[in-house]
Formats: structure tokens, sequence, C-alpha cells
């Protein structure tokens, strides 16, 4: 992974450029050939492919266009589109602390009707009682030095999770039983926490499966990660915030949901693996 965003912007910059060329080169054009058949000069087609100019949507479909390979273009359109926002440091989306970034994601979860979760770390935001929620912001606060506007941002992130009781919305969530033990906060934070997954679970707009320890697996534990209807999938780094909108991106993460949700359980037997985890904290 990129250290800094202008370094991974530019890696995917690259990676359209390279992209670009190697439908040319398949389609046997050379670049003035290519120029010519999409009307622009040999220069530009230069340009494009040493990543020196971005190009537009436009010339993206033209390019696949001229060499056949219209099937392409929507993939490498999202994926030009996304080059500046899919790997943005922590530092920079949280330099005025952390409200903001929880406000900034209102319009993605307003607009989302199919919203799914999967977490191996900690319970996914719109799951999060006050108290977990303020827990967990203080110590990301802390880690990264942001400015202490915790009590904001815990508002902010609590009002954000109101789309699960209205709207038009589905949330289909998986967590790791891990999670359920994970201690953020005091005994009796968690047992609240815990408490309200059980009581979640009973709307009917949310689905939560549990991952048991037990579980025999065809797919190991990754980074935690959210899917926003078909259109963009988003993860949580250590270091940054990731970003992905193309197509066969945010497939692949739809495939390891469906892989993840054939191994969890739900209901009575999820309900008993919660309550296991609230005993646990006496």
């Amino acid at each position: 992974m990129p250290t800094s965003p202008s370094s991974g912007a530019q890696e995917a910059r690259l990676a359209v450029a390279a992209r670009l060329r190697e439908i040319m080169l398949d389609a046997c054009l050379q670049g003035q050939e290519l120029a010519a058949l999409c009307g622009w000069n040999g220069a530009k087609t230069s340009r494009i492919i040493n990543a020196k100019t971005a190009p537009s949507d436009k010339d993206i479909r033209a390019w696949c266009a001229a060499c056949g390979a219209d099937d392409q273009a929507e993939d490498l359109i999202a994926a030009n589109r996304a080059v500046d926002s899919m790997y943005v440091e922590w530092r920079r989306l949280t330099r005025t602390g952390l409200r903001r970034l929880q406000e900034s994601a209102v319009p993605l979860y307003e607009r989302t009707r199919h919203f799914r979760a999967y977490s191996s770390r900690v319970v996914p935001g719109v799951l999060q009682t006050e108290a977990y929620a303020t827990a967990l912001l203080a110590t990301v606060a802390d880690f990264r030095r942001t400015p202490n506007d915790v009590t904001e941002a815990v508002a902010a992130r609590l009002a954000r999770s109101r789309v699960i009781r209205t709207g038009n919305h589905r949330f289909a969530i998986l967590v790791e039983e891990s999670v359920l033990y994970y201690r953020l906060g005091s005994v009796a934070t968690m047992a609240e926490q815990l408490a309200y997954l059980l009581a979640v679970m009973s709307l009917p707009t949310v689905s939560l499966g549990v991952i048991p320890f037990t579980a025999v697996r065809s797919m190991w534990p990754v980074e935690t990660f959210n899917i926003f209807d078909d259109a963009e999938a988003g993860m949580e780094l250590l270091s940054a915030q990731v970003t992905v909108t193309t197509p066969s991106e945010v497939d692949l993460y739809a495939r390891a949901f469906d892989r993840f949700k054939d191994f969890a359980v739900y209901g009575a037997q999820a309900r008993s693996l919660i309550s296991k985890a609230i005993d646990s904290l006496e």
C-alpha cells in the first residue's frame, strides 16, 4: 500500500495508463494510428500513456472503441475517477478533528439502499452505542493525535446511524466472534453494547451474523470493509482510508462478503454467542 495520498494516486494513474497502453497494443495499433482513430494528435496519446495527462471519460470511451474494447471502458472510467480519493491518509481526513469525517459520510449512508459490512475488529459504526463510540473515538483521537472533538464526533456518528431505523435501507452485517470480546471502554460499556446488538437483531432492516471461532473457513479474516450498494467499497487501514469504485474491485469485496456470510450464524445461534460474551464480562 502506498505511503502517502500522492504516491497512491500516482500509482493509480500509472495503472490506468498502463491498461490503456495494453488495450492499444492488443488491438495492434501504434500511438499515431490510435490518435487518428480518436480524432486527436499523437502528442495527446503519448501524454495519456505516460500518465502526464489524465484522460476524460470521453477520451477513455473513444480509446476503447477505437481498439474494439468497449467492454473495458466502464471499469477504466471508474478507476480513473477514483484516483484522487482511493487512498487518503487519516491525518489529512482528521486534521480538524473527527466530527467532520462522520458528517461527510451522511449523504453516502442516506442514498445507500443495500449496506453490507464485515468487521474483524470493532462493532460496526451503525450499531455502536454512545458509550462504545465514545471509548472507540477517544482512542482514535489519542492515537492519531487529532483535535479533541470526540463528544461532537460521537453525536454525529449516532445521528448518521439513524438510517437503520428510517428510510428504505437494508443492512447485512457480519462480525467475527472476536469482536464481541475486544474490550473498548468499561465492563458496563461493553455489556450495554452487546445488549444493544441483541436488541437491533429484531429490526426488520437488520441482518446480523456472527462468525464463530469454530467456523470451518474457506476465507481468512480480512480488513474491516463496508459495501454501499454495488457502487463503492470502503476499508479502514491503520494509516489511511481506502475507497474503491471500480466495478471489478467492488465485486471482489462482494464475493468475500458472500463467503463470510456462509459460515456466520444467525438468529438464536448468534444470540447465544453474544449472550456468552456478555456472561464473560462477569
